[in-house]
């Protein structure tokens, strides 16, 4: 038995990268999956973005488990049609328990210009208020709780050297989310429905493995990322450590843990 059988869990970002993992841990310890993302490029962004085959391989991986899963194309920053595919994940696999707020994207570059700050503001904050709506009537309605999960950053507790509208952008969203996810967590609180933040340090993603990220991490030091500030020795954590952290906040083994920021950073922020 899974710590998660019979749960249903509504994944955004999750092609790859943290999201994939979530979507795999989580379907291990037994719950099924709705998967959304955007799947294709936005403008702003540096990195290449996930793609139908990368969202086609996430399906794969849990169908493997055994676990059932939906998938769908929808941009956060598009309400309507985050709806859309949140009702009709329900509709295929159920009424949602867990909802992981994890679709974001960085733009580092100056070169980004002010579309770095809108895209990174839309996508990261006004998608996770997004993502938390579309789901939180049909929590409430249902009366037995459950679980939300916002992905923040090390950025969203510590004042970072950002020097580019997308990456000024990116700092003051991750921040944001704190605020939103303490807000969310006292109001939903009547419900028993609890909401968290999680606060990466350096995860070895496609956001953070890709050739503009490395050099801006590095200034062009040949054995690439060398430096990305955690405490403990070791240079990129892998995204499977954050979906171990989101599935022990999303079961019932922190069934009394709401309203916390915490972070999965090898000691990133206690060196600040």
């Amino acid at each position: 038995m899974g710590k998660l059988d019979g749960k249903v869990a509504f994944i955004t970002g999750a092609a790859r990268g943290q999201g994939r993992a979530h979507a795999i841990k989580l379907a291990s310890e037994g719950a099924s999956i709705i998967a959304v993302d955007i799947c294709s490029q936005i403008a702003s962004v540096e990195y290449a973005m996930a793609t139908p085959e990368d969202l086609d391989l996430t399906v794969k991986e849990v169908d493997a488990l055994g676990r059932s899963i939906t998938a769908h194309r929808a941009d956060v920053r598009d309400r309507d049609a985050l709806q859309a595919a949140y009702d009709a994940g329900v509709e295929a696999l159920g009424p949602v328990d867990i909802v992981v707020a994890n679709a974001g994207i960085a733009t580092l570059t100056p070169e980004s210009g002010e579309a770095g700050w809108t895209d990174v503001l839309d996508v990261n904050l006004t998608g996770v208020y997004h993502t938390i709506e579309v789901a939180r009537p049909s929590l409430v309605a249902r009366g037995v709780g459950g679980s939300i999960v916002l992905t923040s950053s090390v950025a969203g507790l510590t004042g970072m050297v950002m020097n580019s509208p997308g990456g000024l952008a990116y700092t003051a969203a991750k921040h944001a989310l704190v605020g939103l996810m303490r807000s969310y967590a006292n109001m939903l609180a009547p419900h028993n429905i609890r909401v968290n933040t999680i606060h990466p340090g350096g995860v070895a993603t496609p956001m953070l493995v890709n050739p503009v990220t490395e050099a801006l991490f590095t200034n062009g030091a040949p054995e690439g990322m060398s430096d990305t500030g955690h405490a403990l020795p070791v240079v990129l954590m892998e995204a499977e450590d954050m979906a171990n952290a989101v599935a022990w906040l999303v079961s019932e083994d922190a069934r009394y843990v709401t309203g916390v920021a915490l972070p999965i950073d090898a000691g990133f922020t206690n060196r600040r």
